[in-house]
């Protein structure tokens, strides 16, 4: 049933614009709805395509050589005008595929060297984020990083801080700070994994 009568264009941004729909309500009044998307124009809306094309990727990365932290990166973020504990993550470029994008991603955030693991795609396809307002989705790319963490990759008008966190300080980052839900319900996970592999847990599908 189409519940969509209408599709204003407001805004003309980069990475995101808003949009005015005319909603229909199922005793046939109808009344104005916005919705902030990734999508540059109205034929790119997910009402439009009916495909839940990746707009970007979360980062789920064990470090370390005991697989015993995971990483956080702690950011300045504008709406809440504060820091929030998140994983790396970043949108998705024209033509460029989830996993190759989580390298780029963590690589330009942490400078560590990402190594996505292969999954079933129940774990890595596209999920809606916060869909009472955006069409936005995002998948999960699981994996593995070495290396040394630094800020020099970040763009000016990042302000990111590079957290490996143990199952401690994932409790504390719980208990005492702010997180994006998606952050903190994925430490939830890592918390009470088993010791030897946080990851073993893709190979169930």
């Amino acid at each position: 049933m189409n519940r969509i009568k209408n599709i204003k264009k407001q805004t003309d941004n980069r990475f995101l614009n808003m949009y005015e729909v005319e909603a229909l309500h199922r005793d046939g009044s109808t009344s104005p709805y916005f919705i902030a998307s990734r999508a540059p124009e109205i034929k790119d809306l997910k009402i439009s395509t009916k495909k839940e094309h990746p707009d970007g990727v979360i980062i789920y990365a064990v470090h370390g050589d005991n697989k015993d932290k995971i990483v956080l990166v702690r950011q300045f973020r504008y709406p809440i005008n504060d820091y929030v504990y998140e994983f790396p993550a970043g949108l998705v470029e024209p033509g460029e595929d989830m996993p190759a994008c989580a390298i780029r991603e963590m690589y330009e955030e942490t400078g560590l060297d990402f190594h996505p693991v292969s999954v079933s795609s129940a774990y890595t396809k596209p999920f809606y984020t916060t869909v009472g307002m955006t069409d936005e989705c995002c998948g999960t790319i699981y994996g593995y990083c070495n290396g040394t963490p630094t800020n020099v990759h970040q763009e000016s008008a990042e302000d990111i801080q590079i957290i490996l966190a143990n199952k401690e300080e994932c409790k504390r980052i719980l208990k005492e700070e702010k997180a994006a839900i998606m952050c903190a319900y994925m430490l939830m996970h890592f918390i009470h994994t088993p010791d030897n592999d946080p990851l073993n847990f893709l190979h169930e599908i």
